[in-house]
C-alpha cells in the first residue's frame, strides 16, 4: 500500500504508483518539463522569423539584422527558462505531494482480490513455501547423484587398472612358463636373489672406483 506523501526513494512505492498510474511521478514530471521547453523553443524561434521580417521591411535582411535578433532571442531564451525552472520545482513538489500519489486506502485490483480473500494469499504463501523445499530437495537429489555419478567414474577407473594388473600378471606368469620357470614364488625369490648379487656387484665396482681415485688423487 502507498504512503500518502512519497518517500524519498522507495523503489516498491515507485513500483507500485508506476502500476496504478500507468508511468512513474518523475516520469510524468519530466514529460511535463520537456513538453513546455520544446514549446518554448517553437515559440521563440517564430517569434525570431517574425521580428527578423518586420525589421527588414520586407528586403532581405542582412546578416548582421539576424545575428542581433538570434542573440536577443536567446538570452530571452535563458530568461525565460530560468525564470521557469524556479516555478517548475514549485509545480513540481505541488504535484508529487497532491496529485502523483496514491492515497492509503488505494489499492491496485490484485491487492484488492488479496484483501477481499485473505486466505488465497495464505494459500500462495503455502504453495510458495511448497515448492522451495521440493527445489530444495530437487537441488539435493542432483547433488546426490552427481556424486555417485563420481564415485562410479572412479571405480570404473580403479577396475580398469586392476584390470591391467592381472592382465600383467597372466602375461608375465604365461612368459615364465614358457622359460620354464617354476611358480611365482621361486620365481620372486630367484629375482631378489639376482637383485641381492647385483647389488653387491655394484657395492664392489664403487669400492673399486673410489679406491682407484684415491691413488689417482695421491700420483
Amino acid at each position: 500500500m502507498a504512503e500518502s506523501k512519497v518517500s524519498g526513494g522507495s523503489e516498491s512505492l515507485q513500483l507500485y504508483e508506476a502500476q496504478f498510474f500507468g508511468f512513474t511521478p518523475e516520469t510524468c514530471t519530466l514529460r511535463i518539463h520537456n513538453a513546455f521547453r520544446d514549446s518554448l523553443n517553437y515559440i521563440l524561434s517564430a517569434v525570431e522569423s517574425v521580428f527578423v521580417k518586420r525589421l527588414s521591411l520586407g528586403q532581405d535582411p542582412p546578416a548582421d539584422l539576424r545575428l542581433a535578433v538570434h542573440e536577443s532571442t536567446q538570452k530571452l531564451r535563458q530568461f525565460l527558462q530560468e525564470r521557469f525552472q524556479v516555478m517548475f520545482e514549485r509545480m513540481k513538489g505541488m504535484l508529487m505531494e497532491r496529485v502523483l500519489t496514491i492515497p492509503h486506502n488505494v489499492l491496485l485490483p490484485e491487492h484488492q482480490l488479496q484483501q477481499k480473500h485473505p486466505e488465497a494469499r495464505e494459500e500462495l504463501m503455502k504453495l510458495q513455501e511448497s515448492t522451495a523445499k521440493l527445489l530444495q530437495a530437487y537441488e539435493a537429489e542432483v547433488c546426490a547423484k552427481q556424486a555417485l555419478l563420481a564415485e562410479l567414474e572412479e571405480q570404473r577407473e580403479i577396475q580398469k587398472h586392476l584390470d591391467e594388473t592381472l592382465s600383467w600378471i597372466q602375461e608375465l606368469r604365461m612368459s615364465w612358463r614358457r622359460e620354464g620357470v617354476g611358480s611365482i614364488q621361486d620365481s620372486i625369490r630367484h629375482m631378489i636373489e639376482t637383485v641381492s648379487q647385483l647389488q653387491d656387484m655394484v657395492g664392489k665396482i664403487k669400492k673399486h672406483n673410489n679406491t682407484l681415485e684415491e691413488i689417482a688423487g695421491v700420483i
